[in-house]
C-alpha cells in the first residue's frame, strides 16, 4: 500500500493519486542540522551515512583525522577549551539530535585503521567497514554497540581470489531474504563478494562484467578509451533493488555496473565519464518510491549530488558545488535517503561534517515495510 509521505513546509502539498513519482524531486540544505555535538566534540571525516527503520541516521567518522588544533582540549595538557574527538559511530535523530554514540578498539574483534562505510540491515544490525592499510574485515553490531560478527581479519593484504579476508572493503548492502550481506571490495581489491549475514561463510565474489576478479594492473582512466574490464580501485558501493538488481560503483572508471545477484552482467552506466580525478560514482542511493526510480549519485570529485533515472542513467536534476557554505561540499563520499525522501551526506578529507537536504515537490513514496 502507498502512503503519501508528510514534507517539510515548504514543500508542495502531495497528490493522493497518481504515478508513483510525479516530477524528479528538488532539494534544499537545511543548514540547522546536525545539532552542536555535546562534550565539546567534533567530528572528523565523515566516511559513511546510513538511515535506519526508524529513521535514525547513522554516521562513521574517522576521529583519528583531527588535527591537534581541532581536537586542542584532548591534548595534555590542553592547548584550548575545545575540542575533543567524537566517538566513532554517531546515531542522530531526524532533528539532529545526537541519540547515541560509540565504537573503536574492544576485545574480539579488529576495529578498522580508517573507518570507512556504515550500514544498517533489516533486523537494525549495524555493519562497519574500513579502508586502512592492513584493513581486510568487516563488523556487525548490536544498535548499542555490543559485538556480533566479525568477517575477514587484518593484517598484510592478499589478492581478489583470497575468500578468507577482505581487501580494505568500502560499504555493504543487504539481501535479507537470502540472509546475505553483499560487499563492495575495495580498495585493494576488484569485486563484489557475498556472504552469509549470521555467520560470514563464503557464497560467491564477482569482477567487472561479472567475470571472475583479477588484480591486473590497470592504466590510468583515460575518457576516450574503451571501458575498463576490470573494476578499478576504489569499488566503492553496493546497492541492491527490490528488484533483484545489483548496482556497483565503479568509482574512478566513472561508471555504474548492474548484475543480478548471481553475479550475471546486466549493463553499465558511464557517469560524468570526463571526470579524470578520482571518480565520479562514489555512491548511490535508490530513491523510496514504489519503482525505486531514480539513483541518487554522490560524486566526490565534482562535488555534487544527481539524480538519475535509474532505467536510463540520464541526469534529471543535480545539486551542490565545491565549496564551503551550507549546501556545498567538499569531497562528498556517501548519502542515504529517509522515508521522507530527505537526503543526508558525509564529506572527508578535510569536508568532515554531515548535512541533510529536504526534498521538495510532488511524489508519492512507498510505506516502509517494518
Amino acid at each position: 500500500m502507498r502512503i503519501v509521505t508528510a514534507l517539510p513546509a515548504l514543500a508542495c502539498l502531495l497528490a493522493l493519486a497518481g504515478p508513483a513519482t510525479a516530477e524528479p524531486p528538488r532539494f534544499q540544505v537545511d543548514p540547522s542540522w546536525p545539532k552542536p555535538l555535546p562534550n565539546d566534540w567534533i567530528m572528523g571525516q565523515a566516511a559513511g551515512v546510513a538511515v535506519d527503520a526508524q529513521d535514525h541516521v547513522w554516521v562513521v567518522q574517522r576521529p583519528r583525522t583531527l588535527t591537534d588544533d581541532e581536537k586542542a582540549a584532548s591534548l595534555e595538557p590542553p592547548r584550548t577549551k575545545c575540542c575533543r574527538p567524537a566517538p566513532p559511530v554517531l546515531e542522530f535523530a531526524q532533528d539532529g539530535t545526537l541519540l547515541r554514540s560509540w565504537g573503536g578498539p574492544g576485545t574480539g574483534y579488529d576495529w578498522p585503521s580508517n573507518e570507512h562505510g556504515i550500514q544498517i540491515d533489516g533486523q537494525g544490525f549495524v555493519w562497519i567497514a574500513g579502508n586502512g592499510e592492513q584493513d581486510g574485515q568487516l563488523l556487525k553490531f548490536t544498535p548499542e554497540g555490543k559485538f556480533v560478527l566479525q568477517i575477514g581479519k587484518s593484517g598484510p593484504q592478499t589478492d581478489s581470489q583470497d575468500t578468507t579476508r577482505l581487501g580494505k572493503p568500502a560499504n555493504v548492502d543487504f539481501d535479507m531474504a537470502a540472509n546475505e550481506v553483499y560487499v563492495a571490495d575495495g580498495y585493494f581489491n576488484h569485486r563484489i563478494i557475498v556472504f552469509d549475514r549470521d555467520t560470514g561463510a563464503f557464497k560467491r565474489m564477482w569482477g567487472a562484467y561479472g567475470k571472475p576478479p583479477t588484480d591486473d594492473k590497470l592504466r590510468p582512466y583515460d575518457p576516450a578509451a574503451a571501458p575498463s574490464r576490470q573494476f578499478a580501485n576504489p569499488v566503492h558501493c553496493v546497492r541492491i533493488a527490490r528488484d533483484g538488481l545489483v548496482y556497483v560503483c565503479d568509482r574512478t572508471n566513472d561508471r555504474i555496473q548492474v548484475f543480478k545477484k548471481d553475479g550475471t552482467f546486466v549493463k553499465e552506466i558511464l557517469v560524468e565519464k570526463n571526470t579524470r580525478a578520482n571518480g565520479s560514482v562514489w555512491e548511490l542511493a535508490l530513491w523510496p518510491d514504489a519503482d525505486e526510480t531514480y539513483l541518487l549519485n554522490a560524486d566526490g570529485a565534482n562535488n555534487e549530488v544527481r539524480t538519475l533515472a535509474r532505467d536510463t542513467g540520464e541526469v534529471v536534476g543535480a545539486f551542490g558545488r565545491n565549496g564551503r557554505m551550507a549546501g556545498q561540499f567538499h569531497w562528498v563520499h556517501n548519502l542515504a535517503i529517509d522515508s521522507q525522501g530527505n537526503v543526508f551526506t558525509t564529506e572527508v578529507d578535510t569536508g568532515k561534517r554531515a548535512q541533510k537536504f529536504l526534498a521538495l515537490g510532488q511524489f508519492v513514496l512507498r510505506k516502509r515495510t517494518p
